[in-house]
């Protein structure tokens, strides 16, 4: 997740409420990056693995990161608390409310608001710490996380709205722990296996969630509308969040490092997913395009996302963008 915080309080009221391979060859040359192992013997190995990926990231065309460099006893980055109106439906995280607090206190805030509790396991401060709850975490999902938020701390992510630079971080996290993978345990290997179909995965996700985002949009545009009343606008939610459930529970085989549905099946988990889905389908069409090379997809998304070309409909538009097509990436 970026260290950009949602804002705790919207203006107005109609508002809403963060993702590790030996030997890569591009690495060879360079000293392995340190990462200080000042935790428990059983996460040794997770260290050295975290530090191999940061270098296998860089090979990539990323740059280094403070993050992950060392260990931490806080069991989570940040504990969150995201909210929402039960007929309200913010475009993505940055427009929800949120607060910190812990779960009990968040899941109190439910009998007046659809609400989000996130125990964050990391957020991109560029300093970030390995956490408990990160270093007790799958290691396909320490994979993924690791590259998702050293992504957000390149300086042209920076540039980018929110929600453009978590699509593209999510999927530079699925293609370099993908990647990693393949290299340190095999194309045969289990943990490669898995990740190499998160990319795709996660695609079929976002169709979904931004089709029903759509659909309780209209939901609720029409309520606003007068069309509908507030007591029909609600029995019509539950049935589209119903729909949404079973569509995304379908999705098979289940990801590894991901959860295909929202976690909070309301307002506020389908604005918050929003955030991370809206533009994943251009960004994988223009990795698609990129002849399916991380290598290439990664400088070229930090030339486009220091200026993002809003009025971009495709990943065709976004390769003739003159900072792409001008020849200001070398492949």
């Amino acid at each position: 997740m970026s260290r950009k915080a949602a804002n705790p309080h919207p203006a107005g009221f109609v508002v809403a409420c963060v993702l590790v391979v030996a030997g890569a060859s591009g690495c060879a040359a360079r000293a392995r990056t340190e990462v200080t192992p000042a935790a428990p013997p059983a996460h040794v190995v997770g260290i050295e693995l975290i530090g191999e990926l940061k270098d296998f990231g860089e090979s990539l065309g990323g740059h280094a990161t403070e993050n992950f460099r060392r260990h931490s006893d806080r069991q989570t980055a940040d504990n969150r608390c995201y909210f929402t109106g039960k007929l309200q439906l913010p475009e993505f995280y940055s427009s929800l409310h949120m607060v910190r607090e812990d779960g009990d206190r968040c899941a109190a805030r439910g009998d007046e608001y659809d609400v989000f509790f996130y125990p964050v396991e990391a957020v991109a401060s560029g300093e970030e710490t390995i956490t408990v709850s990160l270093a007790e975490a799958p290691t396909e999902r320490v994979l993924v996380v690791v590259p998702h938020e050293d992504f957000h701390n390149q300086r042209e992510a920076r540039k980018a709205p929110t929600e453009v630079a978590e699509a593209a971080a999510t999927l530079v996290g699925f293609l370099t722990a993908s990647a990693f993978a393949k290299e340190k345990y095999g194309a045969d290997s289990t943990t490669f296996r898995m990740l190499d179909r998160d990319a795709d995965l996660f695609l079929r996700k976002s169709f979904i969630v931004n089709t029903y985002y759509e659909k309780v949009n209209a939901l609720y545009d029409a309520l606003r509308s007068g069309a509908l009343t507030p007591e029909q606008a609600l029995e019509r939610k539950e049935g589209l969040f119903a729909e949404l459930r079973q569509s995304c529970s379908e999705i098979s085989p289940d990801p590894v490092s991901f959860n295909k549905c929202p976690a909070a099946m309301n307002n506020a988990g389908l604005a918050f997913d929003r955030t991370y889905t809206r533009h994943y389908p251009m960004i994988h069409d223009l990795y698609k395009l990129l002849g399916s090379d991380t290598s290439k997809l990664v400088p070229t998304l930090k030339r486009l996302l220091m200026n993002w070309p809003t009025s971009a409909a495709g990943a065709a538009d976004l390769l003739n963008e003159p900072a792409i097509a001008g020849g200001l990436v070398v492949f």
